[in-house]
């Protein structure tokens, strides 16, 4: 059964689809007039007394005595098609949100360290009439990785801790299952995805209701890749480095985040709790679609994750703290408040964004890297892109592109299951900005990478039934606790002639509905379980009682047998 990879395609997507889409389609917005009207554009006529081959510089303006030609963008910035950009985001994003009819979202766009736009659409609930405004707080999802980052930063920058430092030297207990792994992994190697984790490790655990601890714990049972050699995507490997930082702090992560960013930035909407996203009375539900109508139907606790998925913000404060970003830590009243060097690490590119292995898919598109906690990669125009997107399957899709040539960003926050709408108009507005048109339908090709990631799981989803299955043993063959060093104890039960699974420190139940011989399945709940996942569960029952089950949503990595 394979894992969802919610916030790892979507954040790569900006890099991989664009390079895949090399033929230019027709415009779905064309910026005004049929000229740029910049002289940097159109550039000028080579001289006679230039070297042949040579071109001269745009509007006969003197270069700088040194330009690196890694930093020459393959198409030259143009501030009337920035301008039209920021004009035209409201038009898209209000047609986007009727197309897609998404309940709630939020637009903000930044751009020479300030917020030049910022909108809020549709409403915080279905059914209920309050709308969504600028300070509107959802819940972000994997944007919380690279806001975490910069908490890192900013201790990076006192001194606190460096990047390297060990997990070890300041989360006591902390163990994977490799020794040297154990003491040499640092918080760099867990925010950029590389300690040797495989891909969402520890999600599973968080979706049966188990805390922070307890799943930072189980982490030692994981079986590794390569160290430092393999990008496998991992929720709790950030939550590990972040654990670590605060330790050698002296508090915890959500008290450091305010501390640091929060209250610096004046982001007064912006928690890492829960608690507070819940307790504010302007906070957008999430919503996944019934039926072809989308409802309020899930609430997702992202508690245990916190450093990686558990911030809520608004569009205002998340747009605030991407100027920081794009200014090179500097607040707009000119405040240092993250370390430049600290910062500038964070968004280097440290390892490709390839799931599972160092090999590319295909080498004819351009690379996407992670940093440490953000997406770094290259668009079509030459330009470097930083970039996060976030996903709640039970309801929340967010996304934040900046290009830091142009010192220009946005932000989409949605209170929906992820579709790819946040992705697809941010993609719109980046063309806008540097091309002077959209270059491709992004609505479309997002649409659609996302629902391939919709797909059930289990390898009896979509699947009929037998019509003449073996008979399964007694229930009482099966009645009984079974254990499992990493999932915890099972429980199954007699319930109305039936079987009934218990799992997880909140007894979470299944029924179990018998599929074939010894073989039942149940119905997986949580984030990682989109509608229509199915898990077999076998049971190993050659005498009168079955001495052994293996649930299969808990096999991915060979840990999903529980025994008597």
């Amino acid at each position: 059964m394979t894992r969802r990879r919610w916030s790892v395609l979507p954040a790569a997507l900006a890099v991989t689809v664009l390079a895949a889409c090399t033929s230019g389609g027709s415009s779905t917005e064309s910026a005004s007039g049929s000229s740029t009207g910049s002289a940097e554009a159109e550039g000028s006529a080579s001289s006679a007394a230039e070297a042949p081959g040579s071109a001269s510089p745009s509007s006969g303006a003197q270069e700088p005595a040194f330009v690196n030609p890694a930093g020459v963008p393959g198409v030259p910035a143009d501030s009337t098609w920035i301008a039209s950009a920021i004009r035209k985001v409201d038009g898209l994003a209000t047609t986007l949100q009727q197309e897609t009819k998404i309940p709630g979202m939020a637009v903000a766009v930044v751009h020479d360290g300030q917020i030049v736009f910022a909108k809020g659409y549709g409403v915080r609930e279905v059914g209920k009439p309050d709308a969504v405004d600028t300070d509107t707080v959802f819940q972000l999802a994997s944007l919380s990785k690279p806001i975490g980052a910069t908490v890192i930063a900013h201790e990076v920058g006192k001194g606190t801790v460096a990047w390297d430092t060990p997990i070890v030297s300041h989360l006591p207990g902390f163990a994977l299952a490799d020794p040297y792994v154990t003491q040499n992994v640092t918080v760099a190697d867990m925010y950029t995805h590389r300690s040797g984790l495989p891909d969402h490790a520890g999600d599973l655990l968080e979706d049966l209701g188990y805390d922070r601890a307890y799943v930072l714990s189980k982490l030692k049972n994981e079986p590794l890749n390569p160290f430092r050699a393999i990008y496998n995507y991992t929720n709790f490997g950030i939550t590990a480095g972040a654990e670590s930082v605060a330790g050698a702090a002296g508090t915890d992560w959500e008290s450091l985040s305010q501390q640091d960013i929060y209250g610096p930035l004046g982001m007064s909407d912006t928690s890492s709790r829960f608690a507070d996203f819940q307790a504010d009375p302007d906070h957008a539900a999430g919503h996944v679609l019934v039926d072809g109508q989308y409802q309020a139907k899930y609430v997702r606790q992202p508690d245990a994750e916190s450093p990686a998925g558990g911030v809520s913000s608004s569009v205002n404060d998340v747009a605030t703290w991407l100027a920081m970003v794009l200014n090179e830590g500097k607040a707009a009243d000119g405040t240092q408040v993250v370390d430049p060097a600290a910062l500038g690490a964070a968004l280097t590119p440290h390892i490709r964004a390839q799931t599972g292995s160092t090999i590319p898919q295909t080498i004819n598109n351009r690379a996407g890297f992670y940093g440490y906690g953000f997406n770094v990669g290259n668009d079509a125009s030459g330009r470097v892109r930083i970039g996060h997107s976030g996903a709640f399957a039970l309801g929340a899709g967010t996304t934040f592109l900046g290009i830091p040539d142009l010192d220009l960003g946005i932000v989409v926050l949605t209170n929906a299951a992820p579709i790819g709408a946040a992705e697809a108009l941010s993609q719109e507005f980046a063309d806008l900005a540097e091309f002077g048109s959209v270059q491709h339908d992004w609505r479309t090709i997002y649409a659609t990478a996302f629902a391939a990631m919709n797909a059930p799981a289990g390898s009896l989803a979509g699947q009929t039934s037998p019509a003449a299955p073996a008979p399964a043993s007694p229930n009482s063959a099966y009645v009984g606790t079974y254990q499992n060093d990493y999932v915890g104890p099972a429980t199954v039960a007699e319930s109305g002639g039936g079987l009934l699974l218990t799992l997880g420190p909140q007894n979470q139940q299944f029924p179990l509905t018998h599929w074939d011989g010894q073989v039942f399945t149940m119905v997986p709940t949580g984030e990682n379980a989109p509608d229509g996942s199915i898990s077999k569960v076998t049971f190993d029952a050659t005498g009168e009682t079955a001495s052994a089950m293996t649930i299969e949503f808990y096999d991915t990595e060979g840990q999903g047998t529980f025994r008597r």
